[in-house]
């Protein structure tokens, strides 16, 4: 219990600094209802699972794998950035759009967008490791059953803070005016644009100093 508890805590000071992914949360959950938001933060949880798991379960090869390819990713990452950016400036506040219900292909879309953005931060995997090994948690992983435990609570807890944020923000979305929503997708358009753009550059920095 105490192992899941600390997992918990990890996934929780992971996931809550606001950076592209929380923005993209709010924004999704503002221009097209709370499900989206919670099913983008659900493909974020999934990732800081997938990472908890490299860490908890000690696979060094694996994470020694993602490390070496961490200015690659970085590129990936950069370019999805933008282009998450420009969809979100371009996506009208969900009042200016039909009233349907989110589709199944939407719901999977935010999703697995969120799932593949964190998934290609290479900065996840070295949080992870680092707080892993700060916590002396590096060594759970030779006994499964703990190593699950802390995984099963980094998930739990970076789910949990995703629900809390879509949740909150879906309280909002009522009380604020179409031209407010209209603002808040541009500014978060651009804000994610400009988290791609340093990504890129920050590649290309890494890049000129591996030459």
């Amino acid at each position: 219990m105490l192992l899941w508890f600390k997992g918990m805590l990890i996934g929780l000071a992971i996931a809550a600094p606001v950076g592209p992914t929380g923005l993209l949360c709010i924004q999704r959950t503002l221009t097209r209802g709370r499900w989206s938001g919670i099913l983008s933060g659900l493909g974020a949880a999934s990732a800081d699972g997938l990472y908890g798991c490299i860490a908890g379960f000690g696979l060094a090869s694996l994470s020694g794998l993602l490390l070496a390819w961490r200015i690659e990713l970085q590129v990936v990452g950069g370019l999805f950035l933008l282009y998450l950016g420009w969809q979100s400036w371009r996506t009208p506040p969900v009042a200016e759009q039909a009233q349907v219900r989110p589709t199944h292909r939407g719901l999977a879309g935010d999703y697995l967008s969120t799932l593949a953005l964190t998934a290609t931060n290479p900065m996840t995997i070295l949080a992870f490791l680092g707080i892993f090994t700060g916590l002396g948690l590096a060594a759970v992983g030779r006994d499964f059953i703990a190593a699950g435990t802390l995984v099963f609570g980094v998930f739990a807890g970076s789910l949990l803070w995703w629900l809390l944020l879509a949740s909150g923000v879906g309280l909002m979305r009522g009380r604020l005016s179409l031209g407010i929503l209209r603002w808040i997708s541009h500014a978060s358009g651009l804000l994610i644009g400009g988290f791609g753009a340093w990504a890129l550059l920050a590649a290309l920095l890494a890049m000129l100093q591996v030459r």
